[in-house]
């Protein structure tokens, strides 16, 4: 091959390349003007998707009363001794007969609570405490339970069942989480929680009251 068809053949390849690389470079503009052309497009089909998924799930609204009303104040002087956490799970159910799934609705409820037992120290009068051959007798008020809530964070509908014919009843979960905070209780007191505070209490003041210096405390009933 002579010196001419080799620079013919030089500028063939350069015209090729050139051409190449002005074709790839229209690609890509052509490409990102496409793009740039679908985008709202496709920020509105998000939007769009968005809408029906808050349309399918809507997520509660919570609106607060501004207004407040405190109906009474106390003072208190409880001496809380012990503190129980319960699981307990409720099956709620209506309508379970012959008919049920057409119009039966059932629950099950896992409830978790607190039940919190101790001393009322405001029931204690000047006659409870006195000293009698050198010791300080003391008559504690019977222990109580406080208060028992389920802790609403922790308790859950695990599942429940409705008819084919019945939407639920409405009420339904809230006859379960009181029956709930009814069985928390029972609980608590078939294991003894209030005799474990009395004796709590006792161990408390015990300490307390010798750190008062009197070396002898006894407890009378």
């Amino acid at each position: 091959m002579d010196k001419k068809s080799v620079v013919f053949f030089l500028i063939v390849l350069l015209v090729l390349a050139g051409a190449g690389y002005y074709l790839v470079q229209s690609v890509q503009a052509t490409v990102q003007g496409a793009n740039e052309a679908m985008q709202p497009f496709k920020e509105s089909n998000a939007a769009l998707q968005t809408q029906v998924a808050d349309l399918m799930h809507p997520t509660p609204t919570i609106i607060p009363d501004p207004a407040t009303y405190i109906h009474e104040i106390r003072a208190l002087a409880r001496l809380e001794t012990i503190q129980y956490s319960v699981e307990k799970v409720i099956t709620a159910e209506v309508g379970q007969g012959n008919f049920g799934f057409l119009f039966g609705d059932k629950l099950l409820f896992v409830a978790h609570g607190v039940a919190i037992a101790g001393i009322d120290m405001d029931k204690i009068q000047p006659q409870d405490l006195f000293l009698a051959n050198g010791a300080l007798n003391v008559r504690l008020p019977a222990a109580e339970v406080f208060i028992v809530t389920l802790d609403n964070n922790k308790s859950y509908v695990y599942d429940r069942e409705t008819g084919l014919l019945t939407q639920g009843v409405n009420d339904l979960e809230t006859l379960a989480r009181q029956r709930a905070e009814q069985e928390i209780l029972k609980a608590v007191m078939e294991d003894g929680i209030l005799a474990q505070a009395q004796n709590n209490a006792e161990l408390f003041l015990y300490k307390f009251f010798q750190s008062l210096g009197y070396e002898q405390v006894i407890f009378i009933p």
